[in-house]
């Protein structure tokens, strides 16, 4: 199944996070996305032409997050936009990262590069 069609579903406290061959199976789904090194995190950035379009794009990320219950750490530089996934709760990556990655990518964003 398409990632960008599944739901998360909230992590416990105390559940594990994804074991290495799965994480690296699951960012093959996700393109664009990178893993951080030394890190279980997801890692991505976007470009766009100017403020407002990056604002823009954050806006509609941070609406798919609150469906998901689900959130990005956001970073803003002007017209670029740094996203990182990890699931807070098990101190690493959940299938939730990914699918939530999977779900950014389906917005289009104005970019210019």
């Amino acid at each position: 199944m398409d990632l960008s069609q599944k739901t998360c579903v909230p992590c416990r406290q105390g559940d594990p996070p994804l074991p290495e061959g799965r994480v690296r199976e699951l960012s093959q789904s996700v393109p664009g996305w990178s893993l951080v090194p030394g890190e279980p995190k997801l890692r991505r950035e976007f470009k766009f032409r100017d403020f407002g379009s990056a604002i823009a794009f954050v806006n509609k990320v941070a609406a798919v997050a609150e469906r998901e219950d689900h959130h990005p750490d956001i970073l803003v530089h002007y017209d670029r936009v740094t996203l990182v996934l990890w699931t807070h709760a098990i101190g690493g990556l959940s299938e939730n990262d990914f699918i939530l990655a999977a779900k950014i990518n389906t917005i289009r964003p104005q970019r210019a590069a």
